[in-house]
């Protein structure tokens, strides 16, 4: 299961499943044309992607956890 956790605060999100299929969403970093990276979770069978959780005013990192 994918988790994302705040780095400034510890406070943490995990469990996003897609709307269309329920399959969870798996983190992914998408790579601007400008070089700079964007952190998505996106579903497995392409339904589409999101743009990663953010708080405290930054992106939250991601964790696998079982």
């Amino acid at each position: 299961m994918t988790a994302y956790t705040c780095e400034k605060c510890g406070m943490g999100v995990a469990g996003m499943t897609c709307a269309k299929c329920g399959k969870a969403l798996v983190h992914d970093v998408l790579t601007k044309p400008d070089g700079s990276e964007v952190h998505v979770s996106k579903c497995p069978d392409d339904c589409g992607m999101i743009k990663s959780p953010m708080c405290c005013g930054a992106d939250m990192s991601c964790s696998l956890g079982g």
